[in-house]
């Protein structure tokens, strides 16, 4: 069978992807968030000085400016600080003073006094080799803005920076609004709750892709679900399949073998160095 040495990854005949633990193949998870505050610029400068590339959260202030937050609301990365809704609170007056280096293990920390990136500034980390994953957070009414920030700039390219997003409605608008960069639909391996829950399958996730005009997918790694047929099935209709979020080495060496490109992950030099032993 020929084989041909791509980078990171291997490709075999039949169009399946080998991919391993590299640089280019670890995604730190809203920055090297096990040892800095996540979604914070010291947590992804870490990530960029380890080697890696990584992802971060991205909603749209009322006062539109795009910054990195994970959940819907600034309650508990700010340790109650402030209850608002990102898209509710003003980036000038209330989330650009807001400190997220000071609650959980990071009390009295040398983050203390961390505050919430802008997009921007996040952009000026991209490098080649390896990716930045920007997840909106937000509605389609992000898009323009993040439009009019990447056409400012020259660091982030279609190259070393990608979008991940939950929406279907904001994937379709990504991809029509700046279509040179990738976008990959984020969703679950399962689908449905408890009783009712049941696997995703293939044919689901292809619609959405096809509907969406999306890349890929970046899917929650579950080993009964996303199996080397599954990634196949995925990789052969002409889409790329990433997983999330995986911080234990075993399962991630599963994730790669069944066909994965990337993993995204809270540690990312745990895994690296556990590699290489």
């Amino acid at each position: 069978m020929k084989k041909i040495i791509f980078g990171a990854a291997l490709m075999v005949a039949g169009g399946l992807f080998a991919a391993t633990f590299d640089y280019s193949t670890l995604i730190s998870h809203r920055g090297e968030s096990k040892d800095a505050p996540e979604n914070t610029m010291p947590a992804f400068k870490l990530a960029v000085e380890r080697g890696f590339g990584f992802e971060c959260d991205v909603y749209l202030s009322a006062d539109k400016r795009c910054f990195t937050f994970h959940d819907k609301n600034l309650t508990r990365t700010s340790g109650g600080k402030n209850k608002k809704n990102c898209s509710e609170a003003n980036w000038e007056t209330e989330i650009s003073t807001l400190d997220v280096g000071n609650w959980g293990k990071w009390k009295n920390s040398k983050y203390k006094g961390t505050s919430p990136a802008l997009l921007e500034d996040v952009l000026k980390l991209a490098r080649n080799g390896r990716k930045i994953y920007i997840e909106i957070k937000a509605n389609t009414d992000i898009v323009p803005y993040v439009k009019e920030l990447l056409a400012k700039q020259n660091n982030a390219t279609p190259e070393n920076a990608l979008f991940i997003c939950f929406s279907k409605e904001v994937c379709a608008e990504l991809k029509k609004q700046i279509p040179e960069y990738k976008t990959y639909w984020l969703t679950s391996s399962y689908v449905g709750k408890d009783k009712n829950r049941r696997p995703i399958t293939t044919a689901e996730v292809l619609k959405v892709l096809k509907e969406t005009k999306s890349d890929g997918v970046d899917i929650g790694f579950h080993p009964e679900v996303i199996t080397k047929e599954f990634v196949k099935e995925i990789r052969d209709a002409g889409f790329e399949l990433h997983v999330w979020t995986i911080n234990k080495y075993e399962l991630a060496k599963i994730a790669f073998e069944n066909g994965a490109q990337t993993v995204t992950t809270d540690c990312s030099e745990k895994l690296y160095k556990a590699s290489k032993k």
